[in-house]
Order: C-alpha cells, then structure tokens, then sequence
C-alpha cells in the first residue's frame, strides 16, 4: 500500500516503521519540513518527507491522522478534497487533564474526524497503547500477540487496516461501526488512568475469556429451589449477552 502519515510525532514514527518493513510506502507528512524530513530518513527504506497535503494526496488506500485531539479535525477539514475515497486511521485519544474524556456527551474524536472529512472512510485503531507498545518486534506478551480493536463502517476500509495491524505484527480484532470508537476511546481513559493515575494492571480487571460470562458449562444449586442453575443466570447475565467483538485483550 501507499500509505500518507500526517504527523511527525512518536506514533508516526512507531507505525510507519513497522509498514516500511512490511514493504509499504509511506509519505510522512508534517507543517514543519525538517521534523518530516528528519523522521523519514530515520525510518529510511521507502519512507519519504512531504508536506500535510501531499502526504494526504500520496496516500492512495490509507492516510494516517497521527495528530493531537482537536488539530486532527482541523486538518482533515483543511484536507477533505484529498482525503476523498480513503482510509483515514485516527489513533487519538482525546483526553484532559485528570485522565478527563474531552467527548464525553459528545461524538468521538473519530466521529469528528470523519464530519470533518466526510468522503473519508474513517477507522479507529491503534489508540491503546503507549508509543512504546508499538515499536516492539512483535508487541507479544507471555506468547500471545496483541490484540487491537478496529472500528469502521466500511468493509473495505477495514480489510486494509486488519493488514496493517498485523504488519506490526497484532492481532486484528472487530470491535464494530465507528459509532463504537467512543468506546476505544473511554477504554483508553481508563486504562490509562488505571496504568498512570494509579499504578494498577488494567489487564487484571477483566476475567479470562473462559469466565467472561460465567462457566457456561458449571451448575450451581440454587438453595432455595434445589434447582440446577447455570452459574451468571441468577444474575441476569447470560453467555448470548456478550458481543462477540468485544474481547480484545490488552496488555
């Protein structure tokens, strides 16, 4: 693929430095042409420097938005006409101070990007993460590969960035339409909350798959009834009330 990056900062460069090595052409574009040229010849291989609209205009199936929360609207705004028919791949987090979600009780940051680029396939991905996870080679934790939710509307759209997330070497993982990113970008909140604020494994608030919805092969005796009950059923949660998409697991 030719993939534009708009951005020049450590998740530009995390990213495209695993889709040059996957054998991808990347255009990093920035405002400022010796930040893009310095990140281009650090990742060297096929990775070249542009200019924010030629980076977007180079791009023919994916256009990165690896920009802050707020300048990525603004952006895509400005580079609509070019980002018409592509993929646009926002990895923000849009977060304040306190781990404070900036959307809430509004659209997500990826909704904004994609009113703002209203031609634009827009998917959300790549936002859960500190920059570090992304320059392993793999991110792989105790054998198993990481797992990274996508939310798009356009199946097309989507297929390239499932191969994108597995040239980092991740496991792609449906996390639904883009009116779920809000949810990416709650979880982001947390977690980073969790991780930051308060030094805790936000992996060890979840239950292995296994029990996500209770034992479903395990009875209980109900000691009112004597009854064999499935073991979550008293408590309203059954296994069929889970989405299937929602079990991405995160370092």
């Amino acid at each position: 693929m030719r993939i534009g990056v708009l951005g020049t900062g450590n998740l530009a460069d995390a990213l495209a430095t695993h889709w040059v090595r996957a054998g991808h052409e990347v255009i990093i574009g920035g405002r400022d042409a010796h930040k893009a040229a310095r990140l281009a010849k650090r990742i060297g291989g096929s990775a070249k420097p542009a200019s924010l609209r030629a980076a977007a205009e180079s791009g023919r199936e994916v256009v990165l938005a690896a920009l802050p929360f707020g300048a990525g609207a603004d952006v895509a705004r400005d580079l609509h006409a070019a980002l018409e028919g592509k993929v646009l791949l926002d990895c923000s987090n849009p977060l304040g101070p306190g781990f404070r979600l900036l959307t809430e009780g509004g659209p997500s940051a990826a909704q904004q990007l994609a009113a703002a680029a209203p031609g634009a396939h827009v998917v959300k991905a790549f936002n859960l993460c500190h920059e570090d996870v992304w320059r392993m080679r793999p991110p792989v934790f105790g054998g198993r590969p990481l797992a990274v939710p996508i939310c798009g509307d356009e199946e097309t759209a989507l297929v390239r960035v499932r191969e994108l997330v597995q040239d980092v070497g991740c496991e792609p993982v449906a996390g639904g339409g883009l009116e779920r990113a809000g949810l990416l970008e709650a979880t982001a909140a947390l977690f980073i909350a969790l991780w930051v604020g308060e030094g805790v494994d936000a992996q060890a608030i979840a239950p292995p798959l296994a029990y996500a919805a209770g034992p479903s092969h395990q009875e209980t005796e109900d000691p009112a009834h004597g009854l064999g009950v499935p073991l979550g059923v008293e408590s309203g949660y059954r296994p069929k009330d889970m989405p299937q998409d929602s079990r991405a697991q995160l370092p």
